[in-house]
């Protein structure tokens, strides 16, 4: 039976624990972008390394974090999420410390599989703890919120980045975290209560194979234009991905307590969630690095300029992510996630009709930057809402570590994909070319994504459960709520 309930309000969401899980969350999305503003800084520092050895200080944090998270969210519901983000914290800070004092180029690798082993700790536990503290009501608007942050983070990375190493050096791209990982430690001790769903250990053997298999497609993505998408190493990687796979699925559906949890994939809204994620990651971590590189090489900015350049659209989302998750949640997900993609992809197609080689930002440039900002805020949180809409509590962490993988492997396709795109131009020409068919890919990815999140049921009860507006239907199982 349906009837009336209140909306949901400000008071429904528990603003000290939102406050502790997405700081840390800022601070893990931040280094996915921030040091690819420090990487010609760090080149320089290491000039006897090449650039394809130093390349792995952005390979080695996306391939061991995209790796770990399953298994990590898994443990994080099993074991208590409070516990492991306490240990996640504690790692990631330890691995940011190893980068900023790394005397050797070695050690800074190093130092960034450590980070990436925190943070693969951290974003599920995060998200859970969250969750778990939070009003039915509210969930999906303080998701949406969570997700706009995190969004917000990993665009705001090249422009706090450009400032960090202007003022101290790409060091500081570090030593950022330690202050906000000290505050995030404290307060989590104080405001934030232990969740632990409890049960058998999970299949570590599980999540060994899983994590393999997306070491190993993340590897190999990365490093398909380095060492030639034929050569030996990239086919092997390929084969073990095909060969992990099947092994990872059947213990998934044999053992009592799997790494993965294939119920969350009964659910249609969280299919469709974490599918329109990898295709949207793939043309918002392409545009980003493809923005700073147009900024820097074509129009000449210097790394501080274009950092600026790009803030506009980043204050956006801020402004907006958390109207879109109200929006989201009165509407239903798949209208807001539609008109987020299309808003995006004008942008992108914007820069392809408009931008040339002379600079002119107000009227060449911001129009796009807004129209991308804009579509940003009502796509990047409603997708993080979508991919848990509807689980049940001890789901929370599993699911929120799918759809950060499914994150996680699109930005490296995004990132491979557009390298392979711009290369190396010969002339100015040609790179104001290359970079309009790099935006146009985009506008195809995020196109994509609204096309398969236009499939989003839309019937009310979709949006009454993440609302809190439907009540007395107890035998309606989530996975068949939520569609």
């Amino acid at each position: 039976m349906l009837r009336r309930m209140k909306q949901p309000s400000s008071a429904d969401v528990p603003w000290a624990v939102f406050a502790v899980t997405v700081a840390a969350a800022f601070m893990v999305a931040l280094d996915l972008s921030i040091v690819n503003v420090a990487f010609p800084s760090i080149e320089r520092s290491f000039p006897d390394v090449s650039t394809a050895a130093l390349s792995w200080v952005l390979a080695a944090y996306s391939v061991v974090f995209g790796a770990l998270l399953l298994g990590a969210g898994r443990i994080a519901d099993r074991s208590g999420r409070r516990r492991i983000f306490l240990l996640g914290l504690l790692v990631f800070t330890v691995g940011s410390l190893l980068c900023g004092i790394a005397p050797s180029a070695w050690l800074l690798i190093a130092g960034r599989v450590v980070q990436a082993i925190g943070a693969a700790l951290l974003m599920p536990a995060s998200l859970a703890l969250l969750l778990t503290a939070t009003a039915p009501a509210a969930r999906a608007q303080a998701v949406a919120m969570w997700g706009g942050i995190s969004a917000l983070a990993v665009a705001t990375g090249p422009s706090l980045g450009s400032v960090l190493i202007d003022a101290g050096g790409w060091r500081w791209a570090f030593f950022v975290n330690l202050p906000i990982a000290l505050v995030a430690g404290v307060a989590t001790r104080r405001v934030v209560d232990e969740s632990v769903v409890g049960g058998p250990v999970p299949d570590l053997i599980g999540v060994a194979v899983i994590s393999g298999a997306v070491a190993a497609v993340a590897l190999a993505i990365t490093q398909g234009g380095e060492w030639g998408w034929s050569s030996g190493r990239i086919v092997g990687l390929f084969v073990l991905t095909a060969v992990l796979t099947p092994i990872a699925v059947r213990r998934s559906t044999t053992h009592v307590a799997p790494a993965i949890d294939l119920e969350l994939f009964r659910s249609r809204t969280v299919v469709l969630a974490n599918a329109a994620t990898l295709l949207y990651a793939i043309g918002f971590f392409g545009m980003l690095l493809a923005n700073v590189l147009f900024l820097t090489t074509v129009w000449g900015y210097s790394t501080l300029a274009a950092g600026l350049a790009i803030t506009p659209g980043p204050l956006l989302v801020a402004v907006l992510s958390r109207p879109s998750g109200r929006l989201a949640a009165r509407v239903g997900y798949g209208p807001v996630l539609v008109a987020g993609g299309l808003t995006f992809a004008a942008g992108l197609l914007f820069y392809v009709q408009v931008v040339g080689l002379e600079a002119h930002y107000v009227t060449h440039w911001l129009p796009g930057a807004l129209l991308v900002g804009l579509g940003v805020a009502l796509s990047f949180p409603v997708l993080s809402a979508a991919a848990v809409a509807g689980l049940p509590q001890e789901r929370f962490g599993m699911g929120g570590a799918v759809n950060q993988t499914a994150r996680q492997i699109g930005a490296v396709l995004g990132v491979a994909v557009l390298i392979a795109i711009v290369g190396p131009p010969a002339s100015l020409d040609e790179a104001l070319s290359r970079f309009h068919r790099a935006w146009a890919f985009g506008a195809v990815a995020v196109l994509a994504s609204a096309a398969v999140s236009a499939f989003h049921r839309r019937p009310s009860l979709v949006a009454a459960l993440a609302t809190g507006i439907v009540a007395g239907a107890p035998g309606l199982a989530p996975a068949e709520a939520a569609g």
